[in-house]
């Protein structure tokens, strides 16, 4: 009778400690995934460390050399509406965007005389439906909250949020599901 006993309870001991276990591991993994945000000293720390990489020193010669002066000085003369949200005047001088770029959908747009990367993303089966229908010369108005550049591109980068040509909405993006 001792030894039924002792079979049936030992087996009942092991499987509970291996639940127990697990479910302090499945408890770690959860506490490390969430990083804490980074103090801006820890920033700049992590920025000087990334400045002495390769590619942080082929940035650094990009921005310092006259094609990457000319980009900055383009993305620094929208960032007023860029911040603002406010609508820019646009012209549609190109229906593609240069070669070998990885941005998605986009047109080359050109604002205040400065040429521009409007993108939007990438291409989607009927989000972009309205805004193929574009031609070169088409003067649009659009709205942007980010513009970025890199060192692949002559051109700023602006993310296009809203698009109008002849005071008609072709294109607003929809706002992500459960982010800020």
């Amino acid at each position: 009778m001792k030894k039924i006993i002792y079979t049936l309870i030992l087996p009942l001991v092991v499987v509970s400690g291996l639940v127990f276990a697990n479910r302090e591991i499945k408890n770690e993994t959860s506490k490390k995934s969430t990083p804490k945000p980074l103090s801006a000293a820890e920033m700049k720390v992590e920025l000087k460390k990334w400045e002495a990489t390769p590619d942080g020193i082929k940035f650094k010669k990009w921005e310092a050399s006259p094609e990457g002066k000319k980009v900055l000085v383009g993305a620094a003369k929208i960032s007023n509406q860029i911040n603002a949200s406010t609508n820019m005047q646009a012209v549609v001088t190109s229906l593609s965007l240069p070669p070998g770029s990885r941005l998605g959908f986009g047109v080359m747009v050109s604002i205040n005389g400065e040429d521009y990367i409007l993108s939007f993303g990438p291409e989607k089966s009927n989000e972009f439906q309205q805004l193929h229908s574009l031609n070169v010369n088409d003067k649009i108005v659009l709205r942007s909250h980010f513009v970025s550049y890199a060192p692949k591109y002559s051109y700023p980068i602006v993310s296009g949020d809203y698009v109008e040509r002849d005071s008609k909405i072709i294109y607003k993006r929809t706002p992500r599901k459960g982010g800020c």
